[in-house]
């Protein structure tokens, strides 16, 4: 449920030969009145974004479930 005050994670999905790739692409927050205020990190290739719950805390299992979170994209685009 979508409740103010709310933190939400964007990603872009890529999908490639072994299977779905997780980009965290920003986060998200839920206004008083219901609507988002979504803040970019990088732009999606092909436009589309996903956006869930932000997870709670951050642990060796969940970490390899998402490239974005687990530091996969360090580096990627040549600027750091």
């Amino acid at each position: 449920m979508l409740t103010a005050g709310k933190r939400l994670a964007v990603f872009s999905i890529r999908e490639g030969k072994g299977g779905s790739i997780w980009v965290r692409a920003g986060s998200a927050f839920v206004n008083k009145d219901g609507s988002l205020n979504v803040l970019l990190d990088v732009l999606p290739l092909d436009g589309k974004l996903h956006v869930r719950e932000a997870a709670e805390k951050r642990d060796t299992a969940a970490a390899g479930r998402f490239a974005g979170e687990s530091g996969l994209e360090a580096g990627v685009g040549g600027h750091s």
